[in-house]
């Protein structure tokens, strides 16, 4: 079996670059994107298995990112997990109205925690 792609949608070059070890160590290929317009332009064109994403990036949010990949219909059904240090209900319900599968706080995720959460959405 092919190994499943993981986008992860993150300006924090530490974390991106963490996960990213994490992730291939378990036999993912890994994508990043720095920025939301970024991202966006290589969900569409690499049609990751999930995609990872921030919320707060530079030249577009993770909100709107999340919005155009479930508006596409070509990466609608890719499933995204948010990874943020954002924890209000707000931004939570927000999240979840958009289309987001999973939502996680930075701060309460050790990295081992995230890549069980995506294996379980991956399953």
């Amino acid at each position: 079996m092919a190994n499943k792609k993981i986008l992860i949608i993150e300006d924090e070059e530490t974390l991106q670059r963490a996960l990213t070890q994490y992730l291939e160590e378990e036999n993912f290929e890994v994508f990043g994107a720095m920025d939301g317009e970024k991202g966006v332009e290589m969900v569409k064109k690499e049609k990751p298995d999930l995609v990872l994403l921030d919320i707060i990036l530079p030249k577009k949010d993770g909100f709107k990112v999340l919005e155009e990949i479930k508006q596409d219909e070509t990466t609608k059904n890719i499933p995204v997990i948010l990874l943020t240090n954002l924890e209000s209900i707000d931004d939570i319900q927000k999240a979840f109205d958009k289309g987001a599968t999973t939502y996680l706080v930075k701060s309460e995720y050790k990295l081992e925690d995230v890549v069980k959460k995506i294996n379980e959405t991956l399953k």
